[in-house]
């Protein structure tokens, strides 16, 4: 053999040696070693999280915002039914032990009065209606609101607002005598009907006060 021909099979072996090398790197860089897997996993298992933590932050918000909503707009239609009833308000009298006496009872944590306005479209006529603010366990205030027919006795009750840290009701007087003006806390004439009645709601650092006129006294 010669010696040229023994550099070509040199030059042929490096050439088969430099190939083979090639396609086996670029075989390694084409796949994904364990611990490359490994990382993108985590990688799409934290954003998996991520997002699923966001969606259910979307959707508290989402819930939170229709309960309070809702909140609003019971306490919105409960408080049109107390002015309208306040507003609505007939002195009617009664007799007892010879006495003659207003349904209208006004204390701290109980309204009663007589008015043509029902809670129940279905009853006609005058009917008596309470207010009682409850206590619950937890110290939060609830307002109750019971209506019976006069002369009925079958009574129904319905609760209005709840859920709050304070409720009570004020009563504006005036002194038939000197004419002195002030909100009382309870009204101890019976036959006597305030100008006004005024409803507190106290809920946290929040505070609600309304003025009811009471038109026909």
């Amino acid at each position: 053999m010669s010696l040229r021909g023994t550099k070509c099979q040199s030059n042929l072996k490096k050439q088969d040696s430099s190939l083979t090398l090639g396609m086996t790197s670029f075989g390694r860089r084409a796949g994904f070693t364990l611990l490359e897997l490994i990382i993108s996993v985590t990688i799409i298992g934290i954003i998996v999280l991520m997002v699923m933590g966001a969606m259910r932050l979307g959707f508290r918000s989402v819930s939170s915002g229709e309960k309070k909503m809702e909140s609003f707009e019971r306490m919105r239609a409960s408080l049109t039914i107390i002015d309208s009833q306040i507003q609505s308000g007939i002195p009617v009298t009664y007799i007892e032990d010879g006495d003659l006496k207003y349904y209208f009872k006004g204390q701290r944590g109980l309204l009663q009065l007589s008015t043509n306005y029902s809670l129940w479209d279905r009853q006609r006529g005058y009917v008596v209606v309470t207010y009682r603010v409850v206590s619950d366990v937890s110290g939060k205030k609830s307002l109750y609101a019971s209506e019976n027919i006069i002369g009925i006795k079958d009574k129904r009750e319905v609760k209005l607002l709840d859920g709050f840290d304070e409720m009570y009701f004020e009563y504006f007087y005036k002194d038939p005598i000197d004419g002195k003006e002030k909100w009382v806390e309870e009204v101890k004439y019976n036959l006597y009907i305030p100008e006004k009645v005024r409803l507190h709601i106290v809920d946290g650092t929040k505070r609600l006060s309304i003025n009811i006129p009471v038109r026909a006294r």
